[in-house]
């Protein structure tokens, strides 16, 4: 009988697993097709001749062998895929190859981000002092206890500062958590469109009571915020978790048991106030060396202009007073600067008799600077700082007498400050809206009495006394707790003791201004009376940083006090 013939062409190739291999094999064993498949036509003939060659001993079996090699060659022709598939599917591996790979990327990134992410935890204070602190973190997370809730909730009561401010913060949260579908996920800050906060607010849902190691009133609403810090600590030992808070004991208590804790310096115009901007500059002695090359002068409504170019040019700020004493003194103010060139004008002398304000005249050169402010009609907002006995109500007054008595330039005085009181609080007064104000004004009544007393001291009391009733009828006291809505048209008002106020209340004020209206600030940032607040956050110091630079504004500190011999060494000894 003759011996079978082996398969020649690539449809005969016989697949050796399903030869050789029983039906009862092992999981590992029934793999095998599998990985075949992806072998190359050369490589499954070589195995499958193999597999055939004892097929040629037993010659009494050659009928059923060939019977068996037909049968084998169709059922491997059947199962085994035409070469396009085997491309297909190393396409889609390859593809899916990459897709896992970034997606393993992805993951990791985002853990790294977690990772550098901060976790700030708020105390009730910070909201309270800043409601859109919520909004100042940056990249950063913020958490809130319930405590902290507890507490706005508590406060949000009554017509305070604090109490609208609690109230603010308590919408934002609510809208919020109008625009998240779980909470329990974290809220994005960006939602109401703050585009610079990118974290995300997460609440306290669950206890959080952690052992603090030293035994505190538990009670307490600090200690319990203590106790959610530390337990965030244990959750998130991968992340920094700090405490915000304007509470000096309370950041004093957070770092004697281990943990991060800062002050909310957001709101803090500067961070030092050494650098806070005082309106003059001093020129160096070789000014003309190096600035009079190509110098342009004119006169113009008897004010000369100096166009000058030079290194120095581009530091000067718009309104700023420069000066400069020696054999060609110079006092000077900019009034554009433009690159390596400014023009600078020439002052109103102020010290002289025959340009007094209201009887008064400039005892030392920034008051000379200050009154050229107080009365430049084109200057809508002026600002004065100034340690006790500098004149600053003094001047501000004068200029203010002056525009509205003579020049008729504006309609009356609007007089406002803060009502902090330096002790204990001496409770509700009677009278009217200017009547209970009254106490507060002392100021005004000393400095009105030293110019009515200056300005006719020939005349007799009658006349003086009728002079005094004149200007009293056009000053008009008011309370800052009604400023809210009004407008002041044609109107010289003066902020007085500003340094205690906030940077809100300086912008509700500020934007009560209406056309032909001049505002004027004055304060001391070393005198602030009003909790929470500093010299870096004063609303003093907010609207000098602010407002620096502006055409239409200018700024002065003054540094010598004129009120006495005693006064002056008062302030420098005690």
């Amino acid at each position: 009988m003759p011996l079978p013939k082996l398969p020649t062409k690539p449809a005969d190739i016989i697949d050796a697993g399903t030869i050789a291999t029983p039906t009862t094999s092992s999981p590992a064993a029934r793999s095998r097709p599998k990985t075949a498949v992806a072998d190359t036509p050369a490589t499954t003939s070589k195995v499958a001749a193999k597999a055939v060659q004892p097929a040629k001993a037993p010659l009494q079996h050659s009928s059923a062998t060939k019977t068996a090699s037909k049968t084998a060659a169709k059922t491997v022709a059947s199962k085994s895929p035409p070469p396009p598939a085997v491309k297909s599917a190393t396409k889609t591996a390859a593809v899916k190859a990459p897709s896992v790979a970034k997606k393993t990327a992805n993951n990791t990134k985002a853990t790294a981000d977690t990772e550098t992410k901060k976790l700030f935890v708020l105390d009730t204070n910070v909201l309270l002092h800043d409601p859109s602190s919520l909004f100042r973190f940056q990249e950063h997370d913020i958490f809130l206890p319930m405590m902290t809730l507890e507490e706005l909730d508590h406060h949000k009561k009554g017509m305070t500062e604090v109490a609208r401010n609690a109230r603010q913060v308590s919408r934002s949260l609510d809208a919020l958590a109008a625009e998240t579908d779980d909470i329990l996920y974290g809220m994005q800050l960006n939602a109401l469109g703050n585009k610079d906060a990118t974290g995300l607010l997460l609440f306290q849902t669950s206890s959080m009571e952690s052992n603090l190691g030293i035994s505190l009133p538990t009670g307490k609403a600090d200690n319990m915020i203590l106790s959610v810090v530390r337990t965030l600590q244990k959750q998130h030992s991968n992340r920094q978790v700090i405490l915000v808070s304007k509470d000096i004991n309370m950041r004093l208590k957070a770092r004697a048991l281990g943990m991060e804790a800062e002050d909310y310096l957001n709101d803090h115009s500067l961070e030092d106030s050494d650098l806070l901007y005082d309106g003059i500059m001093q020129l160096p002695a070789n000014f003309w060396t190096r600035h009079g090359k190509d110098v342009e002068s004119w006169m113009q409504g008897g004010i000369t202009y100096y166009k000058i170019k030079g290194p120095l040019c581009p530091e000067f700020i718009i309104n700023e007073f420069v000066y400069l004493e020696g054999d060609t003194p110079l006092y000077a103010q900019v009034k554009e600067v433009n690159g390596k060139t400014a023009i600078l004008a020439t002052l109103r002398d102020y010290t002289h008799k025959k340009n007094n304000v209201w009887g008064i005249t400039a005892r030392n050169r920034e008051q000379n600077f200050a009154l050229n402010l107080l009365m430049n009609p084109d200057c809508d907002f002026v600002s004065l700082l100034g340690q006790a006995g500098t004149g600053k109500t003094l001047l501000a007054l004068a200029s203010g007498l002056t525009q509205v008595l003579e020049t008729k330039r504006y309609t009356e005085i609007i007089m406002t400050r803060v009502t902090v009181p330096v002790g204990e609080d001496i409770g509700f007064l009677p009278g009217t809206e200017e009547e209970k104000m009254q106490p507060w004004m002392g100021a005004l009544e000393d400095n009105l009495e030293f110019l009515n007393s200056g300005i006719r001291s020939e005349a007799g009391d009658w006349d003086r006394s009728a002079s005094k009733e004149v200007i009293k009828s056009h000053i008009k006291v008011k309370s800052l707790n009604f400023m809210r809505g009004r407008t002041f048209l044609n109107k010289f008002v003066i902020i007085d003791e500003a340094q205690n106020l906030t940077p809100k209340q300086m912008k509700t004020l500020i934007t009560r201004a209406g056309p032909g209206t001049k505002i004027v600030c004055l304060g001391n940032i070393a005198q602030i009376d009003t909790p929470y607040l500093t010299e870096g956050s004063s609303g003093l110091t907010y609207v000098v940083d602010r407002f620096k630079g502006w055409s239409h504004s200018g700024h002065i500190t003054l540094q010598k006090g004129e009120r006495s011999r005693l006064a002056d060494y008062a302030s420098e000894a005690l």
